[in-house]
């Protein structure tokens, strides 16, 4: 073929192309450019809004945690008074940080928050296996870095788990006084506080002392507000990594990040309205199957343990309370943008 009958074929396939973009291109653009969330709308405040509320929670990009942490997000802006003034310190591993960021602009474009940088290294050597993988994961031991991590101008934090959603203003848990105490939370005396440590430790002779002088009772560290200062200023950190030293040691306990808390601080706890944690409705750590809610009013609806809402939703096995997470869910899933 003659070199000017070549150009003249190339040409006309450049316009073809052009009109007819071949299928699996506009297929691969099409899923990489569609967020994993819809949008979610904008909040303003209301009235009388003046001082910022500072809330601290972890983001794993890899695992459908993130799903629940957005669901988290929306649910506190949602009934927030003043959701403008809501400030949202997230934890995360830095390779995630790119991917983080288009989420969550995309999925709150009007968010005030900041990404920080949590290194697995830093507490990965100080794990102990429990009774679930998932409580084995570094983030799930974030929150006892908090106070090193965020700006020491941040003086009192929210910590929220990601598996919850607030049904109620934030603005009220953020001003409880925690009468001088490091931290507050929801207290359960009821509960049988033995079952949280192993024998090993009961019958040592000096591990045995440790709630001296004491009355502890349980909680759950997914809400709790903390005084930062007071925090650094004890080296809190630090006894919680002791005890975490004496769990690799020992085998003190079988629950992941929860003990060393128990063990710290469980008898000086300021007590907070039970409503701010209606847990424990993703059922145990084993089977993790339907439960009720606790009697009273609610705040916050907690799905700790086994069973996580997004789960067993998508399995179209959902539990009945799993319905009031189901309108915080923000995920697109494949059929909303799939070609079928």
């Amino acid at each position: 073929m003659p070199p000017g009958n070549h150009l003249i074929t190339s040409v006309l396939l450049l316009i073809l192309l052009s009109f007819h973009p071949p299928a699996t291109v506009t297929a691969a653009v099409t899923a990489s450019d569609t967020p994993k969330f819809r949008e979610a709308p904008a909040f303003r405040n209301g009235k009388n809004c003046s001082s910022t509320i500072h809330i601290a929670m972890t983001l794993d990009y890899s695992s459908p945690y993130l799903r629940g942490s957005i669901a988290g997000v929306l649910s506190v802006l949602q009934h927030a008074t003043c959701p403008e003034n809501t400030f949202f310190h997230f934890l995360a591993v830095h390779r995630h940080f790119n991917n983080l960021n288009k989420t969550i602009t995309s999925t709150f474009p009007y968010l005030n928050f900041k990404l920080y940088n949590f290194n697995p290294t830093l507490v990965r050597h100080l794990i102990s296996s429990s009774v679930r993988r998932a409580l084995d994961q570094p983030l799930n031991y974030a929150r006892i870095y908090l106070a090193d991590l965020l700006p020491t101008t941040v003086n009192r934090i929210i910590y929220l788990d990601s598996d919850l959603i607030v049904v109620d203003d934030i603005a009220k848990l953020w001003n409880i006084d925690l009468s001088g105490r490091v931290l507050g939370a929801p207290e359960y005396c009821h509960a049988n506080f033995t079952h949280y440590f192993t024998n090993k430790f009961w019958f040592h002779p000096t591990f045995s002392n440790t709630f001296e002088n004491r009355t502890p009772c349980y909680f759950n560290t997914g809400v709790m507000v903390i005084d930062l200062q007071k925090w650094r200023n004890n080296g809190y950190t630090r006894k919680l990594e002791h005890w975490m030293r004496v769990q690799k040691r020992y085998r003190i306990y079988e629950l992941g990040s929860l003990p060393p808390f128990l063990l710290v601080f469980a008898g000086n706890v300021k007590q907070v309205e039970h409503k701010w944690n209606q847990h424990g409705l993703g059922g145990d750590n084993l089977e993790g199957q339907c439960r009720d809610l606790h009697p009273g009013p609610v705040s916050l609806l907690h799905w700790s343990g086994k069973g996580k809402p997004w789960l067993r939703l998508d399995s179209k096995k959902p539990c009945p309370l799993d319905g009031l997470w189901a309108p915080y869910d923000l995920f697109r899933h494949e059929s909303l943008f799939s070609d079928s």
